[in-house]
């Protein structure tokens, strides 16, 4: 039997309804990034979204403020920055432009349910929820405190979940005439499939969850994940089971 029947993984979206239901708010980001880029190869000013590292410090870096507004920077001194939080991040992290960095800060406010979203990108955990679900075995959880301000005595203990890219889109869902990425940059300008497809040969085996390397604003659930969600009747997310092929996708994107 394949890889990518033995294995089913699932898109995790916000679940809009429950959200309502429990009523409450965020405003919050990351304060500290990458600058965005000026490619003189593409021609493209550009950032990334779906790469954030909210357990990276970076309030020792000597060059700490140099994060602090975002903007774009030519490509040479953009690569510079990026090799000074390199040792910070996980082994092989791509850090593209935009990427961020520390914890969520902002404001929040009213009741949250086990799972909450932030701009429906961000992930978040109530410090419970996370402690059951590493209770049922469930592999790769990394979270990390927020600094939410919040209103009321009594709040909810949040954190962010710190989830990797990791894996590819499969070729059979790009369009068979979509452009490299840029050599110099990176850039790859493919808009979302409107069925992606994932290549089930670049799948890490050791978590249940992660986002799609080259398409970081998709975060995935292997079926451990959504069973144990289901099974302690945690709600918050939604789930769209995503097709899975064999063979290896070409490296497109950063």
């Amino acid at each position: 039997m394949s890889l990518s029947t033995k294995r089913r993984f699932f898109w995790m979206q916000e679940d809009r309804a429950a959200a309502a239901k429990h009523g409450g708010e965020i405003n919050a980001w990351h304060t500290l990034s990458l600058p965005g880029v000026i490619c003189g190869t593409c021609g493209e000013t550009w950032a990334n979204t779906g790469h954030e590292y909210p357990c990276v410090d970076l309030s020792q870096l000597p060059e700490r403020k140099a994060f602090e507004r975002p903007r774009p920077e030519p490509f040479p001194e953009f690569a510079r920055l990026r090799e000074q939080v390199r040792p910070l991040t996980p082994p092989h992290s791509e850090l593209p432009p935009g990427t961020g960095f520390g914890p969520l800060v902002g404001r929040a406010s009213g009741t949250f349910g086990p799972f909450a979203w932030v701009w429906g990108q961000k992930l978040l955990v109530r410090r419970d929820a996370l402690t059951q679900l590493k209770t049922e075995g469930i592999r790769g959880l990394h979270a990390c405190p927020t600094q939410l301000r919040f209103r009321q005595k009594d709040p909810p203990a949040l954190l962010e979940l710190q989830i990797p890219p990791h894996g590819r889109l499969h070729p059979d869902c790009i369009p068979s005439d979509e452009p490299s990425p840029c050599v110099t940059c990176g850039r790859w300008g493919l808009a979302r499939p409107e069925v992606p497809i994932l290549d089930a040969a670049s799948l890490p085996t050791d978590m249940d969850l992660f986002k799609v390397g080259n398409f970081a604003t998709m975060v995935v659930g292997t079926e451990r994940f959504v069973e144990a969600v289901h099974r302690l009747g945690l709600d918050g997310i939604r789930f769209q089971e995503l097709p899975a092929r064999d063979g290896v996708a070409p490296p497109h994107g950063m």
